[in-house]
């Protein structure tokens, strides 16, 4: 009786902390399959594998992080399992950063330099960005040193502006 107590009070510490970050785990999910539908199949799956991990932890400290962590490695897991599709819907919606008088092939542009990261890569960029965390928030989610995030991420910037500049000259 007072284990299946204990698994009511889990069950409902889960349900009010994930339903409180809900919102953000999808905007998380979106920023790496860019179609609504296959956000909610990866927080549904990720909510799945985060539920049966905390009912069996003892205690999970920055749920938050922690659940984040898992979207994006349910995400990751399922970038590398589907195969590479042309999305035809509008891809900056939900993902604008508040720029003014930015044409829309610019954010292509940005967008498309986006897609040609590495999905771990792209992990840094969307934390920074879409997400706006700090580096010593980057640093929990990812479980990593916030040095080791510093230097990633600005080697991925390095990589991103290549990326960008490339592709203005393949347009010249």
């Amino acid at each position: 009786m007072i284990g299946r107590k204990k698994n009511k009070a889990k069950e409902t510490q889960f349900t009010e902390q994930i339903t409180s970050i809900r919102g953000k785990l999808y905007r998380l999910a979106y920023c790496y399959v860019k179609n609504e539908q296959e956000a909610l199949d990866i927080v549904s799956d990720a909510t799945y594998k985060g539920y049966l991990a905390f009912m069996k932890a003892d205690t999970v400290t920055y749920f938050d992080s922690w659940m984040s962590r898992i979207v994006i490695n349910t995400a990751i897991d399922y970038m590398y399992r589907s195969k590479p599709m042309l999305v035809l819907e509008d891809f900056t919606q939900g993902l604008e950063a508040p720029v003014e008088n930015v044409s829309i092939e610019a954010k292509m542009d940005l967008y498309n330099a986006l897609d040609r990261l590495r999905p771990e890569e792209k992990t840094y960029i969307i934390l920074k960005y879409f997400v706006s965390l700090s580096f010593r928030e980057m640093a929990e989610v990812l479980a990593v040193p916030e040095n080791t995030v510093k230097s990633r991420f600005y080697r991925i910037m390095q990589q991103l502006k290549a990326y960008l500049i490339e592709g203005e000259v393949d347009s010249i």
